[in-house]
């Protein structure tokens, strides 16, 4: 008779189960004098699209987006959209996701009570660490912030994206070569400021199931459009991207800065 398979049998439920996984929700960066940067924080974006109706005045409909960043103390930009008349976006960003909770609560009153809401361009997502970063918190705290505020760039291409089961069963070596042709293109944009991008993480966040949300940001418009077609004959956009879009395209009307403290 087996002693220790007695032992198992008479042993508590508790003992019995399998141990569970340590979750670590953190950031991670590269090795900096080889200690590995940590961080618990994160930017959250919301993009909402609005139309003006007829009777209303699409200024005075952006100044009080405008004064709602303003009066909320959250960072974002209002723009106008390129594909509709009388088309209105606003980018709002916070660390803290209640913020933009909070913020809904503007649209409920006049001047913001009229505004017809674009379901579909609805975008909301996080920044995440790919795991390299050498400033950890430059780069996914204040360059994605910095980055949708400067003046020098006023054109935006927003969307969504949502990428194939197949990427996830590639060998790590091939995902990483496939991440970094992707990766490389775009550094190239950066690079000679053509474009420059915002990078999101939207898993479980957005409505239709997307993965990412991607801000690509510039002085002129057709930089961005030439980036989002070179990304085309990747191997990540031509084999292992799912879905994209719709696309909100914008120009900056106003920008706010968060309030600081």
């Amino acid at each position: 008779m087996n002693d220790d398979a007695n032992d198992t049998k008479g042993a508590p439920a508790a003992s019995r189960r399998p141990k569970l996984p340590h979750i670590d929700v953190f950031e991670t960066g590269a090795l900096v004098d080889g200690i590995q940067q940590r961080m618990n924080r994160r930017v959250f974006f919301q993009l909402w699209v609005f139309d003006v109706p007829a009777a209303g005045d699409v200024t005075e409909a952006a100044r009080a987006l405008e004064a709602a960043l303003i009066d909320a103390g959250l960072g974002g930009v209002v723009y106008d959209d390129v594909s509709a008349p009388r088309g209105l976006g606003l980018l709002a960003f916070t660390e803290n996701p209640v913020d933009i909770v909070a913020l809904r609560t503007s649209f409920t009153a006049a001047p913001l009570s009229g505004l017809v809401f674009r379901h579909e361009f609805t975008m909301f997502g996080r920044t995440y660490a790919g795991g390299y970063e050498r400033d950890l918190e430059q780069w996914i705290i204040d360059r994605p912030k910095q980055t949708v505020l400067n003046e020098a760039w006023p054109w935006a291409i927003w969307y969504p994206l949502r990428r194939t089961g197949a990427f996830q069963d590639l060998e790590g070596p091939h995902k990483g070569r496939v991440i970094g042709e992707h990766a490389t293109i775009g550094r190239a944009y950066g690079e000679q400021d053509l474009a420059h991008d915002v990078r999101l993480a939207c898993h479980g966040l957005d409505q239709n199931d997307n993965e990412f949300v991607l801000g690509i940001i510039g002085r002129d418009l057709h930089p961005l459009s030439h980036v989002v077609e070179a990304m085309r004959s990747t191997e990540q956009t031509s084999r292992y991207i799912e879905k994209m879009g719709p696309f909100f395209v914008g120009r900056a009307r106003a920008r706010v800065a968060e309030r600081s403290g």
